[in-house]
C-alpha cells in the first residue's frame, strides 16, 4: 500500500488561488468541480474522520484494498451518496474495474477512496461505521 504526505494549508491556498469566475457558462462541468478539491472528509457514527481521495469516474488510478464511497456529483456542487463498499482484491486493475461498473450501474460520476486501513478487520469497520452515518438515496 502506498501513501502520500499531504500540506493541507498548500491545498488550501491553490483552491483560494483558482477561484477565479466562471465565464460563459451557469454551471461547471462535473469534472472540473471535482478537481478543485482533491480530498473530501466523511465522518462515521463514531465521530471517526475519514479522509478519501476523490476522483472522477474516468481519471480513477487502479488501486489495492480500500474502502470507497460512490458518489453523483451534481452540477450545482452537491453530492448525494449512492454507495458505501470496499474493494479487497490483491489485483488492482480487478478493483477498479469492479468499483467502474458498479459506478456506472448507479449513475455515479465520483469514487472517493480511502488508503488508510490497517488491514481487513480494520476496513470492516470503517465501511460500517460510514454505513452507519451516511444516508445512502
Amino acid at each position: 500500500m502506498s501513501a502520500q504526505i499531504v500540506d493541507l494549508a498548500q491545498v488550501r491556498a491553490s483552491r483560494a488561488q483558482t477561484t477565479a469566475p466562471v465565464a460563459a457558462a451557469a454551471f461547471p462541468e462535473p469534472e472540473a468541480v471535482a478537481t478543485k478539491a482533491p480530498f473530501q472528509f466523511w465522518s462515521g457514527a463514531s465521530g471517526a474522520r475519514y479522509v478519501h481521495s476523490i476522483y472522477n469516474l474516468f481519471e480513477c488510478p487502479p488501486f489495492e484494498a480500500a474502502n470507497y464511497i460512490l458518489v453523483k456529483r451534481h452540477l450545482d456542487g452537491r453530492r448525494t451518496v449512492l454507495s458505501i463498499g470496499r474493494a479487497s482484491n490483491s489485483c488492482e486493475s480487478l478493483n477498479l474495474a469492479d468499483v467502474r461498473q458498479r459506478c456506472a450501474s448507479l449513475g455515479a460520476n465520483e469514487i472517493h477512496i480511502h488508503l488508510l486501513a490497517e488491514g481487513n478487520v480494520e476496513s470492516q469497520d470503517i465501511e460500517a461505521d460510514l454505513r452507519r452515518s451516511l444516508v445512502i438515496a
